[in-house]
């Protein structure tokens, strides 16, 4: 009877620890599922304000709280960029731009604490642990008074962002419905820490295509100060010089108008040429060696150098985040050598193999101010180089180098992984 009585309450015990662990197995795999579904949101092509809205979405419903906040401190620009999304808004966010002399409010001054509040009032009332060695803290930073005022919550959790090993951040759920619990801000501490190496990326990459937005906004000034706004400046003398010639020398007055009104034109033509440059373009795989070639047909037109144009069709399976990037480096690069390198031949080479793909530049001009070869990074070192094309190569993750031979060409070589 007694060893009845024993082999069915093992028999029992066994059949609860295996539905123990199957219910664990059951919400480890939810967890994961989750995490991943959180990080397949953070794409570069979907932009850092719709990825972010999309990911504080789902925060918002999974904790069942009324506001997600993600705040982040850039030191660069010693501002505080705040994205805050409440529950069932859908509209486009746009980041809150705050003097770093706020980072209280957010807690920056208190990066290892991972913190929970269900009474904000008076004393106060909650929990909260070291986010490095899980000890749980005796006294909880506090919220200063007008922030809380701000943010109308009862009850808030707020885990701090790491980005390259670095806390530069803190995500915060806001709630005025329910208590917060201590599974709560372990599973967010959770989220934060799985999120750091995709938001690292996305920000990353947004910090690159800005540097590349504001190297070709640079260029274009360049080219406006020192092609066209010289040029109109040099047709207002020469035209005061004639309306004073108009009474003596009507014959030269002619002429020399006949010369500045060839001058218009050619700026006109360089004008419309710059702002069908800057339209933005969609370019596609399978578009992008027609539009090669056409460009190209255009170049020929335009300009007094031999083009020859190599690409390896049949073969050409390029992404099409990829294909834009590179069909401007590819233009911008033919017109520095039209404009820059005083060259009567050019080669351009388009290819790809298994894992990347690869354009060349080669030119026969004067090359440039430096002999050698060097990568973007140490043209960056040096203050040398095409600027935008170097920022436009980083955008797509390639890697540019520009062999120089003053008096004899230039090389650009821009190869870009695949995988």
């Amino acid at each position: 009877m007694i060893s009845w009585i024993a082999l069915s309450t093992g028999t029992f015990a066994a059949g609860a620890g295996m539905s123990f662990l199957g219910s664990r197995q059951r919400r480890h795999a939810t967890e994961q599922e989750f995490l991943a579904q959180l990080t397949g949101l953070l794409e570069v092509d979907r932009g850092m304000s719709e990825s972010l809205r999309l990911v504080l979405g789902q925060l918002v419903n999974a904790f069942d709280c009324e506001e997600a906040i993600l705040a982040v401190r850039d030191t660069d620009l010693e501002r505080i960029f705040v994205w805050r999304l409440r529950a069932g808004d859908n509209s486009r966010i746009t980041p809150e731009n705050l003097p770093v002399n706020r980072s209280d409010g957010f807690l920056f001054d208190h990066p290892d604490a991972s913190v929970c509040w269900n009474q904000l009032e008076g004393a106060g009332e909650g929990f909260g642990w070291d986010r490095k060695d899980g000890r749980r803290l005796k006294d909880l930073p506090r919220l200063p008074g007008p922030m809380r005022q701000e943010l109308g919550w009862r009850s808030i959790m707020g885990v701090t962002l790491d980005l390259g090993g670095l806390p530069v951040g803190r995500l915060m759920l806001g709630n005025g419905r329910r208590r917060f619990l201590p599974q709560d801000l372990q599973w967010l501490q959770r989220i934060v820490r799985h999120l750091g190496q995709p938001l690292q990326n996305l920000f990353l990459l947004r910090h690159i295509r800005a540097h590349a937005i504001e190297g070709e906004r640079s260029r274009i000034s360049r080219e406006i100060h020192d092609g066209i706004l010289q040029t109109l400046l040099s047709v207002d003398i020469q035209l005061d010089v004639l309306r004073r010639k108009v009474p003596s020398d009507p014959e030269q007055v002619v002429g020399g108008l006949s010369s500045l009104q060839q001058t218009v034109r050619n700026e006109t033509d360089e004008l419309r040429r710059m702002v069908t440059d800057m339209r933005p373009l969609k370019v596609q795989s399978a578009d992008l060696v027609d539009l090669m070639r056409g460009f190209a047909e255009r170049f020929r037109n335009e300009s007094s150098l031999a083009l020859d144009l190599l690409i390896d069709a049949a073969e050409l399976q390029i992404p099409d985040r990829i294909c834009r990037d590179l069909f401007q480096i590819y233009r911008e690069s033919l017109h520095n050598v039209k404009k820059h390198a005083h060259a009567s031949h050019v080669v351009v080479k388009l290819w790809q193999n298994d894992s990347q793909v690869v354009l060349v530049v080669d030119d026969n001009g004067e090359g440039f101010s430096f002999a050698g070869r060097f990568t973007g990074d140490e043209l960056d070192r040096l203050r040398l180089g095409p600027i935008s094309i170097k920022e436009r190569t980083r955008s797509v993750g390639g890697v540019l180098t520009v062999e120089s031979t003053p008096g004899h060409g230039a090389r650009l070589t821009i190869e870009v992984p695949l995988g």
